[in-house]
């Protein structure tokens, strides 16, 4: 790298650390106007002082602030910002419905809410990017030859079958193939990928391709067990998540980060493998024999 793209992005770092730090400042100032001032601030919106409701939101801008001024990777902090701007253009909402509001100064406020929104936004984005990608490395014994393993897991299109986000995967040139997943909301993720080692009954590993929706990469492993007692299938896998840290630490606590995806997903290429299909419970009723457990619908896993 020479000097001046290293300057470059020096100078590009520090402007997002000082955008980052302006917000926390601003963060605990209006904290501590919501707190200490409630009536002025109230007055000010339009709306009727409500010295709890400030009080918890002046709480929660102190602690944003705070996180953001103190912690090395703020965008958690930042991201925290961006759904407190959303629960008061929410809570201002409401406010305009109300009996005795100042409808003209409940909008201006809303406004001005937005307009932070959107710096908070731009500055989240920006740290989230600079998060370090995460990294899953899973394991289950499957009672079949790595060979077997191997032929299915190379054909791709084999892969939907028991990777349960995965929509389709197409093979578009030599070692190059074209990749479908669901995402968040409904959304749609896609990307190319290419082989980039492939050792037959043994290995496969991959990345994907610039201009790919999420960059990921990985590998899985077919490990004969010892005394032929079938194969140790090994997927390690790297991405960047949408959002950042924020996006991963919101999809772990909605069940759905990558390490419970893919333990997962190795449980039910077991069960394709070794009865033909993936056994669920999906649409039974929640009643199960004593000796059964919510677990085996999910995560019935080897750790």
């Amino acid at each position: 790298m020479n000097t001046c793209s290293r300057n470059g992005e020096q100078r590009n770092r520090g402007t997002k650390d000082l955008f980052a730090t302006g917000l926390g400042w601003f963060s605990i100032g209006l904290g501590l106007a919501e707190i200490f001032a409630a009536r002025e601030i109230a007055r000010l919106v339009g709306v009727r002082n409500r010295p709890a409701i400030f009080a918890a939101l002046g709480a929660r801008e102190l602690l944003s602030g705070l996180g953001i001024l103190m912690q090395r990777k703020p965008a958690p902090w930042l991201w925290s910002r961006v759904a407190g701007d959303l629960m008061d253009l929410s809570l201002l909402g409401v406010a305009f419905t109300e009996r005795g509001s100042d409808r003209a100064r409940v909008e201006g406020a809303a406004a001005a809410v937005g307009g932070v929104m959107i710096a908070d936004v731009i500055c989240a984005l920006q740290h989230s990017r600079d998060t370090a990608p995460i990294r899953v490395e899973k394991v289950i014994a499957i009672d079949r030859a790595p060979e077997e393993l191997y032929r299915f897991w190379r054909q791709f299109d084999n892969l939907p079958r028991f990777m349960r986000n995965l929509e389709s995967v197409r093979v578009v040139g030599q070692n190059r193939s074209h990749w479908i997943a669901k995402g968040p909301a409904g959304s749609r993720i896609e990307w190319e990928a290419e082989i980039v080692d492939d050792r037959p009954n043994e290995m496969i590993s991959w990345r994907s391709l610039p201009g790919a929706d999420i960059d990921n990469s990985g590998s899985v492993r077919f490990e004969r067990a010892p005394g032929g007692r079938g194969t140790f299938v090994r997927v390690k896998m790297q991405y960047d998540p949408p959002g950042g840290l924020f996006g991963a630490t919101v999809a772990k606590l909605l069940g759905d980060d990558p390490e419970t995806l893919v333990q997962r997903d190795l449980y039910r290429f077991k069960q394709v493998i070794e009865t033909g299909q993936v056994t669920t419970t999906e649409g039974q009723s929640a009643a199960r024999p004593s000796g059964s457990s919510s677990k085996f619908d999910t995560d019935n896993t080897q750790k």
